[in-house]
């Protein structure tokens, strides 16, 4: 799952730089930009929940659609095509990531018991992010010469290696999900009980879930590319630096966080990465240069606790309704994925580094709620 991840998200990184490209090319207005960016957000949000009943009945099939709709996808955004064609490559993409990472987040959270737990969740985002990474170097190496769409498919072709590892993950995943067999449903057992009976601490840390959405999109899909090239000159290698500096950063931290999260327990750790992506996140909207470098370094901090909601909703939720939870949060992530550079785009890209920047105040005050008081696990 690792594997099929990191080949899946290469499309992912190679998109924002291209970005500023796109936006020259088309004659796209703010607003315009912004719908292109965000159709990839408004796909996940729109299948977050069928993608999760599908993770529930027949997983190896959902992780059998994903590249597929990912390839068509790309090729209809490579197309070039005007604003209306660029909207639905996106939405295609969009989709395509939402089949692949409900399904495998529904496959890692099944077996989320014992020592090691949080670092399993990490290290399957680790591949996530090593892709995205893999995407912007590789961008960032190509000719500049080359048109933005020829770059974006060149580097985004590794999708198709994700592709040739679904035979795999079909000698070990049936089609339903590993769990334990069930006798006939009551009421207490259904899908409807187990959502109607929800913790408060499902719907927080939604909540929590949706401003790291917010300040990831906003940033990485909107104002990194836009301030990096309107204000301060870069071009799409420098934007792609800084980007790639993020993930590293991100990189380095996922596994070292996970085990702080098993040692010290998640909504305390989850509390300080909500606070160095608010401070990351405020850097980057209203910074100078200096500071606008090391809100992104910031921002990559907090990215590695992006994982850590999920874990506390399965650690207070239990396994029942497992798919059906993993859906309804990543549906209200993928909402604010969505919103994120839409709002960004509708304010203008000045008026954009305030919003930016509200949502990471909202942050530290989310971080600084956890860190001062942590929540005990029930489960």
């Amino acid at each position: 799952m690792c594997l099929f991840l990191f080949f899946s998200t290469f499309c992912n990184g190679a998109f924002g730089p291209v970005l500023p490209e796109i936006a020259r090319s088309r004659e796209l207005a703010d607003w315009q930009l912004g719908v292109v960016a965000g159709a990839f957000g408004f796909a996940r949000m729109a299948g977050a929940m069928p993608a999760g009943l599908l993770a529930g009945r027949r997983l190896a099939t959902s992780f059998t659609l994903a590249p597929g709709v990912m390839v068509l996808g790309l090729l209809v955004l490579g197309t070039g095509g005007p604003f209306p064609v660029l909207v639905l490559g996106r939405a295609l993409m969009g989709l395509a990531h939402t089949l692949g990472m409900v399904s495998g987040l529904t496959a890692v959270l099944e077996d989320d018991r014992g020592a090691g737990a949080a670092v399993r969740l990490n290290t399957y985002e680790f591949s996530g992010m090593f892709g995205i990474l893999g995407g912007l170097t590789l961008v960032g190496l190509l000719p500049k010469t080359w048109d933005w769409n020829v770059s974006l498919l060149a580097a985004s072709s590794p999708v198709l290696l994700g592709a040739a590892v679904v035979p795999l993950l079909h000698r070990h995943l049936p089609g339903l999900p590993p769990s334990r067999p069930r006798a006939a449903p009551d009421a207490s057992d259904s899908e409807h009980s187990s959502t109607a009976r929800t913790p408060a601490v499902v719907w927080m840390m939604l909540g929590v879930g949706m401003l790291f959405a917010f300040c990831w999109s906003s940033v990485s899909q909107f104002l990194i590319p836009l301030r990096g090239t309107r204000e301060f000159g870069l071009d799409r290698a420098g934007i792609s630096r800084l980007l790639a500096m993020a993930q590293v950063v991100d990189l380095m931290a996922l596994i070292p966080v996970g085990q702080l999260a098993d040692r010290l327990g998640r909504s305390r750790v989850l509390g300080a990465v909500a606070l160095a992506l608010g401070l990351g996140t405020l850097g980057t909207g209203l910074g100078s240069f200096p500071l606008f470098v090391l809100g992104c370094a910031g921002f990559g901090l907090g990215l590695a606790g992006w994982m850590l909601p999920l874990g506390v909703i399965r650690e207070h939720a239990g396994r029942e309704g497992l798919a059906w939870r993993t859906g309804l949060y990543r549906a209200g992530v993928d909402a604010a994925v969505f919103l994120g550079p839409v709002v960004s785009g509708l304010l203008g890209a000045r008026a954009a580094g305030f919003f930016v920047a509200a949502v990471g105040l909202a942050a530290c005050l989310a971080g600084a709620r956890l860190l001062w008081r942590p929540l005990a696990a029930t489960r």
